[in-house]
């Protein structure tokens, strides 16, 4: 090989190395931006999901299999005399942390500042300021219980005397 075509290989070599670089830097960059464009999508629950038959819930009992995919515990107990099914949130009022059922103390208890609230959601204890909040619920066509988590219902409000936030 003579000395300048060893010269034009060098140089050629590098300005495509420099080339490829520079095509590899302007793809990426490319996909970063069409990343950043497209909008990230949460899989979030449907607002309004059924969750079984009203006989699938005997009195007495805290149901706790829809409080980690929806956020509720489904009560069949008492309130101001009457057998309702509710849905309470489990989100405390008074910082938002996830409350939890003590089944032995027949109570719901918010493991971070101490509030405590009875089986029909009132607070009785801790810096809580006000009962859990109700769901929405209803006794869909199909003869199933729906909850609707859009529409949530306050205690201290009277809110709770509202026959959609229970099921008799």
């Amino acid at each position: 090989m003579k000395r300048r075509g060893m010269l034009a290989t060098m140089l050629g070599s590098v300005a495509g190395l420099a080339f490829l670089t520079l095509g590899l830097v302007t793809g990426l960059w490319t996909l970063v931006t069409a990343r950043f464009l497209v909008p990230n999508v949460t899989n979030e629950p449907a607002m309004k999901v059924k969750i079984g038959l009203v006989g699938d819930f005997p009195p007495g009992i805290v149901d706790s299999r829809f409080t980690e995919r929806y956020g509720v515990w489904v009560v069949n107990g008492i309130y101001r005399g009457r057998q309702q099914i509710y849905a309470l949130r489990t989100t405390c009022t008074h910082l938002g942390c996830i409350t939890l059922w003590q089944e032995n103390e027949r109570k719901f208890k918010c493991p971070c500042h101490g509030s405590g609230f009875r089986v029909d959601g009132v607070n009785i204890e801790g810096p809580a300021p006000r009962p859990l909040e109700r769901c929405a619920i209803r006794i869909a066509d199909d003869g199933q219980l729906e909850i609707d988590r859009s529409r949530v219902f306050r205690q201290e409000l009277g809110q709770w005397e509202d026959p959609a936030c229970f099921v008799i």
